[in-house]
């Protein structure tokens, strides 16, 4: 019983760090954007207003629709945009045009976060680093260079892993959540007032009053929850329960208790509007706030790099990007990855934000699409799922999913209002995301399409080969194929060149599911051929870890073992055929075949030795 505690308060604690690290700094921002504006005339009224919005907002978009519906929305324990995408396509599995085009939205908000995740790094460092412009004016020139080098040392340490620095996680958001509380708490003694802002009739009548200003200041609301997709996706990491624990009693009381307390500090000095939460502090403890300020939104960055790279990871597992270089930084936890492509262009594209936008109110104006709309396809795939998946009544799914669906779709429409001041920016990462993926996954099923036309069946070969059998020499040969049953092009390139078959022959296909784990109990299929020949399938879900000499060596003991030392691996050349008649647009045809010469990785992705030479169409040696 002591060690379940222990267990649960240290997930809980974790989950403050890594889940809720993004929204914790939504403090430093989200209340001077809204008054920043100038929609808002700065009246009483409209302050109790506009902080009943706030706190209504993260209680029914975080509260209600995140940690009490969607949480339920797992996966095998496992969450995340692609989680619920897997979910909602197999509960509509027997609808294939419906299936479709959830894949493709599942896919687009797959690719938005691309573009949240160049956003909410140079945001949220650059709004705690702009902290010391309150200490000095002096300090402004400064603020650019130096969010610059914090993101290019969080950047540069990656490689390294996170297993060292996430331990401290936890502790040190706890330190930041506990600090805006008391920071909030200090002012709300002094103007308790404040508090009559819990009472949702003051947000209600804000908007009955200003219907315009209320749709327009959305786009500057939604940045109070900021990171709210966290809870979701980090839900294999912590489980429900952290999750839950770490909202309810220390996240929504510390947002709560800062963001009325910047309220009160407006009540009593509306000249503080033009950084308020920075203000709330007394001057000695500013460059400490600064400092504190900093760490918190570097953790809440690193978990969001963390949260590319395993996405990046289960769409490739999905088939809709290349095989890029994937480095394990731990020898414990296989989730622990550092992809270099990933990583720099992340941070080249965060370095653009920064230096295009330079500020952080301007950011604002860039952030909050992608995210509403993010928002709104998870409303929507919650629907097919609870529906489909679980078979509650239309009625009932219609009310759970529909009140969340219309508030996304306010937000989404308020943050539309933003598009030309920088909206665009998210947006055309994740288009250009979209698009590669999608050429990918379709280029790749014409080419499957086309040489399984041109394919030989495997068995009638392997029959003809043994009526007059080449030399076979001692070894272990394994065929690395994209479909069962067809002859790969390395076999016949090996008996032409080389003339002679391995003693063992494997011919091995791995097929990816839409679904988080597959146990090594279900991992292998495997079917005899004949002369020592073995058709094997491998199966891996999308957040398993692909380790093909792992795989295989389950071989032994049914018939086929497999020694290291004398194994040969061969990958099969595809070569990329242009289509014609009805495919692919000319463009997407070039870009799909550029895709296909750069892929490279294999060994990385495969988890083949470090030695392994790894070329398409070549022979690796193990």
């Amino acid at each position: 019983m002591q060690s379940s505690k222990s267990s649960l308060a240290a997930l809980t604690l974790g989950a403050i760090g890594v889940v809720y690290g993004d929204i914790g700094t939504s403090v430093l921002y989200a209340v001077k954007e809204v008054f920043g504006s100038g929609h808002v005339p700065f009246t009483q009224s409209n302050i109790y207003g506009i902080f009943s919005i706030f706190f209504w907002t993260l209680t029914v978009i975080v509260s209600l629709k995140y940690v009490v519906l969607v949480l339920r929305a797992d996966n095998h324990g496992e969450g995340g945009l692609v989680a619920m995408l897997a979910l909602a396509s197999q509960a509509v599995k027997d609808k294939p045009r419906l299936r479709s085009a959830l894949l493709a939205v599942g896919i687009f908000g797959t690719s938005l976060f691309y573009g949240d995740g160049v956003i909410t790094p140079a945001i949220s460092v650059l709004s705690a680093i702009e902290g010391l412009e309150v200490v000095s004016p002096h300090f402004k020139q400064y603020v650019i260079p130096i969010t610059l080098v914090v993101l290019f040392c969080l950047f540069a340490v990656q490689k390294r892993g996170t297993g060292g620095i996430g331990r401290f996680f936890g502790l040190i958001t706890l330190v930041w959540f506990a600090s805006i509380a008391l920071l909030g708490l200090a002012h709300i003694l002094g103007h308790p007032e404040i508090l009559w802002a819990l009472s949702p009739h003051h947000a209600l009548g804000f908007m009955l009053a200003n219907p315009g200003t209320s749709f327009i200041i959305l786009g500057a609301v939604v940045l109070c929850v900021t990171g709210a997709e966290a809870l979701y996706a980090d839900l294999g990491h912590f489980g429900k329960r952290p999750i839950r624990l770490a909202w309810f009693c220390v996240a929504m009381p510390a947002l709560t208790l800062n963001y009325f307390g910047q309220g009160a500090l407006l009540l009593a000095e509306p000249g503080a509007v033009r950084n308020p939460f920075y203000m709330m502090a007394p001057d000695w403890a500013l460059i400490p706030l600064v400092v504190l300020a900093t760490m918190a939104t570097v953790i809440a960055s690193q978990a969001l790099i963390t949260g590319a790279f395993s996405a990046t990871k289960q769409v490739i597992q999905l088939g809709y990007l290349p095989r890029l270089g994937i480095q394990h930084t731990s020898v414990r936890d296989t989730g622990q990855i550092y992809m270099p492509l990933v990583n720099w262009g992340l941070f080249v594209a965060i370095v653009l934000a920064v230096v295009m936008f330079r500020s952080s109110s301007n950011l604002a104006a860039a952030y909050g699409i992608a995210v509403t709309l993010n928002m709104l396809i998870t409303t929507t795939l919650t629907f097919f799922v609870i529906r489909y998946g679980w078979g509650y009544p239309l009625a009932l799914c219609v009310a759970a999913t529909g009140c969340f669906a219309v508030i996304d779709l306010a937000f989404f429409a308020s943050n539309l209002l933003k598009l030309f001041q920088g909206g665009w920016f998210p947006l055309m990462i994740g288009g250009i995301v979209f698009a590669l993926m999608m050429t990918w996954k379709e280029g790749r099923r014409l080419l499957t399409v086309k040489l399984r036309a041109d394919a030989l069946d495997l068995k009638d070969f392997l029959a003809s080969v043994f009526t007059n059998p080449p030399t076979r020499v001692e070894g272990t040969a394994v065929f690395l194929t994209a479909g069962t049953g067809a002859v790969p092009n390395a076999l016949l390139h090996n008996l032409k060149h080389n003339k002679v078959l391995h003693q063992q022959n494997l011919f091995v296909t791995v097929h990816n599911h839409e679904t988080p784990w597959i146990g090594l109990d279900r991992r292998l299929q495997i079917e005899s051929l004949g002369h020592d020949c073995w058709q094997v399938v491998i199966h891996y879900g999308f957040k398993n870890d692909l380790d093909l000499p792992r795989a295989l060596a389950l071989l032994r003991g049914r018939g086929c073992d497999i020694e290291p030392m004398s194994t040969s691996y061969f990958l099969s050349r595809d070569t990329v055929i242009p289509t014609i008649g009805s495919g692919m647009a000319p463009w997407r045809e070039k870009l799909f075949a550029q895709m296909h010469h750069n892929a490279s990785g294999a060994a990385d992705f495969l988890h083949l030795p470090s030695n392994a030479v790894v070329e398409l169409g070549s022979k690796i040696e193990i």
